[in-house]
């Protein structure tokens, strides 16, 4: 079992940056994809973007291609999701989640994910 622990979430204003964390302890992290995931109020859980174990390949959800990174160190356990020019739409609450594989795969859903962070808000005002 991998546990996740966010970070980094906040108000900011449309076009600005923030970079949320997420640290992770359980299995070997390398060994593992990581995805973010957020949910606005009255939305279903939206997929972001993942990176697979290695690191070096990542897919993004069209909301987060441009201007969302996401990258991982796994000499300290850490997954990031850097967020450039937000906007108002961006609102919501980010999760970070465990897949239950190392690589790539596109358009994932939750049910790929077997552990999740409790989440982090992230509010854009206009």
């Amino acid at each position: 079992q991998v546990q996740l622990v966010e970070s980094g979430g906040g108000l900011v204003q449309a076009g600005d940056s923030l970079r949320l964390s997420c640290a992770a302890s359980g299995r070997t992290f390398s060994s593992y994809a990581m995805g973010w995931f957020r949910q606005a109020p009255g939305k279903e859980r939206e997929f972001v973007t993942l990176i697979g174990g290695s690191g070096g390949s990542t897919y993004y959800a069209a909301c987060a291609k441009g201007r969302f990174t996401i990258s991982r160190d796994n000499a300290k356990n850490t997954v990031y999701l850097q967020m450039n020019s937000l906007k108002p739409e961006d609102t919501a609450v980010y999760y970070c989640a465990a897949a239950r594989f190392g690589g790539i795969v596109p358009r994932p859903s939750p049910d790929n994910f077997g552990s999740w962070g409790q989440g982090t808000q992230v509010t854009v005002s206009s």
